[in-house]
């Protein structure tokens, strides 16, 4: 008549124990494997490769990046945007002769100065963006 009267939480604390169980004889199993402990490299924040390992850049030099020269930026309203046509002029936020931003993907690596070599344009860079600065930017 015992199992007339057990009521749902004493079926769930069945069910707990028969997991805890089940922990417990897999904990047992794996002390008894007596498996060898894994050991890691500790690196320290901010650590680098101390130079001595050979360093194999060959697998990225492929990687293709987008670079983008930017000569200016403006805001317009749609407005306006909506009444340009052949011939207009949009007034950017930079001066003629100011230097233009180079950008790698979308970050800024370099200013530089339009050029023209055989008739085709071209951007002299004038001035390279350290990678402290650019990482000081990602901030």
């Amino acid at each position: 008549m015992s199992d007339e009267n057990e009521t749902p939480e004493n079926e769930e604390g069945a069910d707990q124990q028969a997991m805890a169980d089940d922990w417990a004889a897999a904990m047992a199993e794996q002390a008894a494997a007596g498996g060898e402990k894994a050991e890691f490299q500790t690196f320290e924040e901010g650590s680098r490769p101390t130079g001595d390992e050979d360093v194999n850049l060959d697998v990225i030099l492929d990687i293709p990046v987008t670079v983008s020269l930017e000569i200016g930026r403006t805001r317009l309203p749609i407005r306006n945007l909506l009444q340009l046509n052949q011939g207009s002029v949009v007034e950017l936020d930079r001066l003629a002769g100011e230097p233009m931003d180079v950008l790698v993907n979308g970050t800024l690596i370099a200013h530089g100065e339009v050029v023209v070599v055989n008739e085709k344009f071209g951007v002299r860079l004038t001035d390279i963006i350290s990678p402290q600065e650019r990482v000081k930017k990602l901030r």
